[in-house]
C-alpha cells in the first residue's frame, strides 16, 4: 500500500520541526533559528541548527541535515514510510493508502518490507498450525514459552528441504531476486534456488516501529556442520549494528521505568518479557555499537547489563561499558550466578528474584574491580598498577566533570591512593581521547565535507564576487517565494551559473516552479541525491555563508524590498561578470592578432560588450525602482 503524495505533503506541512526535534534535543533560540548539541555525533559546542521558517535542520559539525522526515529516519533508525506514519499518528492525521498498485509503483524499500512480511507470516503459520511444525513447538515448549508469546514475537519455523520456501514465494509471486538479496533464499552458480533457513526456528527482527526487517534462524540441534545461527545479511532495511532486538516491544516500558535492561540473546529477552520484565532489549550476538547506544538513548540514559556469567559475557560487558559511557549513559552491571544466563535464571527462580538482582546491580567500577580481584590482578603490585589504570580509563569517557571527579575519589578511597595520582592518569586518558576524537572528526569532515567556496574557486578559478553572487541567488530561490523565483528566472537560467553545484540547485527549483510544485526547501531537499550538495545547500541557507553584510545595514527597507535588492544586485553582478570575462578575452586577443582587419573586428566586439554592460546596469537600476514602487 502506498501513501499518496498529497497526504505526505499534508503531514509535512502540519509538522513543526522545532517541536519534533525538541522532544529529543535540548534547543535554545539564537536569532531566527534554534541550536543544540548534535544527536548524531559527540560535541561540546552546539553546531546543530534547526530553522523554524524553513523547517529544516543541519549540523555544521557532522553535516547531518534535512527535513522533519529525515531527522526521524536518522535519529530513530526507521524508514521513510515509518517516519511519515509516526508523524501522522502524533498529529492525529489519518493516512488513506492508495491500493491496486503494480509492483513498479511500490518503492524498492516497501517491496522489501512486503517480502519480509510474507516470509514472517509463512514461518509463523508453520510453527503454530502445521503438523510438520511439531518439532519446533516441542523445542519452544521445553524452553517454557507459551503460545501467546510465540505469537507476540512472531516466532516461526522453516521446514527442512531444499526449496519448500522457494516454492511458497513463487506461488505468492514474490520477486525472487529481492528474496535472494534479503537472504531468505540463496542461488547457486548454476542458478538453482535453495531455502536459506531450512530446518531452523525463526526469530523475526523488527524495526523500532515493529516492521519486519530481517530474520535469525537457529538450528534445533547443535551440529559441527552448520552454524548455530544464520542472520539476514545487511540490506536497505536492515543494519545489524543499528538494531536492538525487542525494542519495538520494550520502548514504552523503558520510558515508563526510565531504565533499560540489556541482555545478549533472543531467548534471554523473550523469557524475561514473558515473565513480566518488559523493559529489556538484546544485542543479538553482536558487539554493542555506538549506533545501538544512540538508538537506546532516545528512551533512557539508565541501563543495567545482564550478560552471561561466562568469560565471553564478561568481555561483552566490558566492551559495552565504554560505548555506553561515551554516549552519556549511567551504567550498572547485574551479576548472575556462575553457569546461569537470564533465560535459565528467570525460569528457575522467577521474575521477582531477577528484579532483585537488577535492583542490586553494581556501578560499572565496582563490577570491574570485582572481575580484577577474581583474576588476581590485585595480588601483584605490577599487575595492580595496570588494573587501576584500566579502572581509570573508562572514567575518562564520561563527559560530566563532576561525575568523573566523584568516581576518581571513590577509586582513591577504595585502594587507599592519593587522588592526585589518579587525576594525573585521568588527564592522560582525557588528552588521548580528545586527540582521537579530533582525528575522527577530521576524517568524518573529510568524507562528507560540503562544497566550500574556496574549493570551488581553486577548481574552477571563479572570482569570489561571482561565487558570492551565485550563493545569494541560490539562497533566494530556496526562500519559497514564487514571485521572487519568477523574477529571478526572468533574467537568469540555470545554465547561467558557473558553479556546477549551483547549477544543479537552480535546475531543481526551475523544474519545480515550471511544474507548479511547492518550492519550499523542506520539500525540495528530499530530491537532492548528492549528500555533499545537500549539505552545502543546508549550510548556505542556514547562514553559514552569510549574504553580503551591507544588506544587514538596510534597516529602513522592508524584508521583501531587501530580498529584491539582493536579487537585482546579484543578477546584475553575474551578468556583468560574464561580460567582463568576454571583454578580458577580447583584450587578450588584441595582443595576439596581427592584421588591421582582425584588430578592427575585436575592437568592434569590445565596444558592443561595453555598451551591453551599460545596458545591464541601466536595466537593473530600472528593475529595482519598479519593484520598490509595486
Amino acid at each position: 500500500m502506498r501513501i499518496p503524495e498529497h497526504k505526505i505533503e499534508e503531514i509535512r506541512a502540519a509538522s513543526d520541526i522545532v517541536e519534533v526535534i525538541g522532544q529529543f534535543v535540548r534547543l535554545r533560540k539564537r536569532g531566527k533559528n534554534y541550536i543544540g548539541l548534535c544527536p548524531f555525533h559527540n560535541e561540546k559546542t552546539p553546531s546543530f541548527t534547526v530553522s523554524l521558517d524553513k523547517q529544516i535542520f543541519h549540523c555544521f559539525g557532522c553535516h547531518a541535515g534535512g527535513n522533519v522526515f529525515k531527522f526521524l529516519m536518522d535519529f530513530k533508525k526507521i524508514s521513510y514510510v515509518e517516519a511519515i506514519q509516526e508523524l501522522a499518528s502524533d498529529l492525529g492525521i489519518t493516512i488513506e493508502y492508495e491500493s491496486q498498485q503494480s509492483e513498479e509503483q511500490l518503492s524498492e524499500v516497501e517491496q522489501l518490507f512486503d517480502i519480509n512480511l510474507v516470509a514472517a507470516k509463512y514461518f509463523s503459520d508453520i510453527l503454530l498450525n502445521e503438523p510438520n511444525g511439531e518439532i519446533a513447538r516441542n523445542y519452544f515448549g521445553k524452553r517454557k514459552l507459551k503460545q501467546s508469546t510465540l505469537r507476540a514475537f512472531g516466532l516461526g519455523y522453516a521446514l527442512p528441504g531444499p526449496d519448500v520456501f522457494v516454492n511458497h514465494l513463487k506461488k505468492k509471486n514474490v520477486d525472487i531476486e529481492k528474496a535472494v538479496y534479503l537472504g531468505l533464499i540463496t542461488k547457486s552458480e548454476s542458478g538453482k534456488l535453495y531455502d536459506k533457513l531450512s530446518g531452523r526456528i525463526i526469530f523475526p527482527l523488527f524495526s523500532p516501529n515493529g516492521r519486519v526487517i530481517g530474520f535469525a534462524g537457529r538450528v534445533l540441534e547443535s551440529s559441527d556442520k552448520s552454524a548455530k545461527y544464520l542472520n539476514s545479511p545487511e540490506s536497505k532495511i536492515y543494519y545489524k549494528g543499528r538494531t536492538l532486538y525487542g525494542l519495538s516491544f520494550a520502548k514504552e516500558e523503558i520510558r515508563k521505568l526510565e531504565q533499560a535492561i540489556i541482555v545478549e540473546g533472543y531467548m534471554d529477552l523473550i523469557s524475561l518479557y514473558q515473565a513480566g520484565i518488559k523493559n529489556v532489549v538484546a544485542v543479538s550476538g553482536t558487539a554493542f555499537t555506538d549506533e545501538q547506544a544512540q538508538l537506546l538513548s532516545r528512551f533512557t540514559k539508565n541501563v543495567v547489563l545482564i550478560f552471561d556469567a561466562d568469560s565471553a559475557g564478561v568481555k561483552a560487558s566490558m566492551r559495552s561499558i565504554e560505548i555506553l559511557l561515551k554516549q552519556g549513559f549511567n551504567v550498572n552491571i547485574a551479576a548472575l550466578p556462575e553457569g546461569e544466563d537470564p533465560d535459565s535464571y528467570v525460569n528457575k527462580f522467577g521474575a521477582d528474584k531477577l528484579r532483585e538482582i537488577v535492583k542490586d546491580s553494581k556501578i560499572f567500577l565496582e563490577f570491574q574491580s570485582d572481575i580484577f580481584y577474581k583474576q588476581g590482578l590485585f595480588d601483584d603490585p605490577v599487575k595492580m598498577v595496570e588494573a587501576i589504570r584500566e579502572l581509570v580509563k573508562p572514567v575518562a569517557l564520561i563527559e560530566d566533570e563532576l561525575k568523573r571527579t566523584l568516581l576518581i575519589k571513590s577509586i582513591a578511597e577504595k585502594f587507599n591512593l592519593r587522588e592526585k595520582l589518579l587525576e594525573d592518569e585521568l588527564d592522560g586518558f582525557l588528552n588521548k581521547f580528545k586527540r582521537e576524537r579530533r582525528q575522527e572528526q577530521r576524517i568524518e569532515t573529510a568524507e562528507v565535507k560540503s562544497v566550500q567556496t574556496t574549493t570551488i574557486q581553486q577548481k574552477k578559478k571563479i572570482s569570489e564576487n561571482l561565487v558570492v553572487s551565485e550563493i545569494e541567488i541560490i539562497k533566494l530561490l530556496y526562500e519559497g517565494d514564487r514571485n521572487l523565483v519568477e523574477f529571478i528566472f526572468n533574467y537568469l537560467q540555470p545554465d547561467d551559473f558557473e558553479v556546477e553545484e549551483h547549477r544543479q540547485l537552480a535546475f531543481l527549483i526551475f523544474n519545480a516552479f515550471n511544474e507548479n510544485e511547492e518550492i519550499q526547501l523542506s520539500k525540495q531537499i528530499e530530491k537532492i541525491e548528492s549528500q555533499s550538495v545537500q549539505s552545502y545547500l543546508l549550510e548556505i541557507t542556514l547562514e553559514k555563508h552569510r549574504i553580503s553584510s551591507r544588506w544587514e545595514k538596510m534597516d529602513s527597507y522592508s524584508e521583501k524590498d531587501i530580498l529584491y535588492k539582493i536579487a537585482v544586485d546579484s543578477i546584475k553582478r553575474i551578468k556583468i561578470n560574464k561580460i567582463e570575462t568576454q571583454i578580458a578575452l577580447c583584450r587578450q586577443k588584441l595582443k595576439e592578432v596581427k592584421t588591421p582587419d582582425e584588430v578592427a573586428e575585436i575592437l568592434a566586439e569590445q565596444r558592443d560588450l561595453d555598451l551591453n554592460k551599460k545596458q545591464v546596469e541601466s536595466t537593473f537600476n530600472i528593475s529595482l525602482k519598479l519593484k520598490q514602487s509595486s
